[in-house]
């Protein structure tokens, strides 16, 4: 096992930060400071321990990913590494510097999108119980006769409502994106999830791994579409072991889904506080997580 998790920030030269269910984010006027925390979470609860390293693995790898589609869209990113932040930044940041090294951006701040933008290869998630209700997911007819984790006849696009106040994201029609956000911007976005999921998985696939399904988040920057938060993470994505993926059987995984399994198994409601994470969860999650970094990074992460 690593160090404690790190489960939360106190900066005390900077504002008091937002926090989302993983990253602590400060505002700081044009740019927002993100770091990545070792929260976990899972059926819209923060979980108990965290798990150590988590926050820097996902910094990590989402800075790879960053830097692989910058070619496909721009992002927020203008800084991953404390040490290239601006002299004033690490003058307010002063001795607290090194508690956020390696897991933190400097970032541009962006109007967000109010969807979350899902591309899916495979039927997984709320993606199956929606198709095993209607045949259907978020609009889009699929064959008839799919099992759990099959193969898609080609990726689709199912957005979903970016809830803030801790309900679950709402699958919804493409219709409905369309509507808020006007047809120009949606189709957009529709394309870019699209092609970033289609580089994810051909890159995916040369180590090894299936990614089953992802979501981004974009904004806009000066008026251009921009990638935002995370990108292809163990968080955001479904990573399946390529060699033993059955259709129909649970795929051994290397995301959150280890937890969740654990969390149905233990007899949880999904409503009451959940149950604190035995020791075995927390290690077996880091390992996952640590594997598809390796894995898609190519290296270690530094932790």
């Amino acid at each position: 096992m690593s160090s404690e998790p790190l489960s939360a920030t106190h900066l005390s030269d900077l504002p008091t930060p937002f926090r989302g269910k993983v990253r602590d984010v400060y505002d700081l006027g044009d740019e927002l400071l993100i770091v990545a925390t070792d929260r976990i979470s899972a059926y819209d609860h923060i979980l108990q321990p965290g798990i150590p390293d988590k926050g820097k693995i996902l910094h990590q790898l989402s800075a790879v990913w960053f830097r692989r589609l910058a070619r496909v869209v721009p992002n927020h990113l203008l800084a991953t590494r404390v040490e290239d932040f601006p002299a004033a930044l690490l003058e307010r940041l002063g001795p607290e510097a090194p508690s956020i090294a390696g897991r933190s951006a400097l970032v541009k701040k962006a109007r967000v999108v109010p969807f979350e933008c899902v591309a899916r290869g495979y039927l997984a998630g709320s993606g199956y119980r929606e198709y095993r209700e209607g045949g259907a997911v978020c609009g889009v007819e699929l064959p008839e006769g799919l099992e759990r984790a099959s193969r898609l006849p080609d990726p689709i696009f199912t957005p979903a409502t970016k809830e803030t106040d801790g309900r679950h994201d709402v699958n919804v029609p493409f219709e409905t994106m369309e509507g808020a956000l006007g047809p120009q911007l949606a189709l957009r976005l529709r394309e870019l999830t699209l092609e970033l999921y289609r580089q994810g998985a051909a890159h995916a696939a040369e180590h090894g791994l299936i990614l089953a399904d992802t979501k981004f988040e974009f904004g806009l920057v000066d008026g251009e579409v921009t990638l935002v938060d995370e990108a292809l993470t163990p968080d955001s994505s479904r990573y399946w072991e390529a060699e033993t993926w059955q259709p129909g059987e649970e795929p051994a995984s290397f995301d959150k889904q280890y937890v969740r399994n654990w969390l149905d198994e233990s007899g949880w409601d999904h409503e009451s506080a959940p149950p604190e994470l035995p020791a075995t969860v927390v290690e077996g999650t880091r390992q996952r997580y640590l594997e598809a970094f390796r894995r898609l990074a190519g290296h270690e992460p530094e932790l």
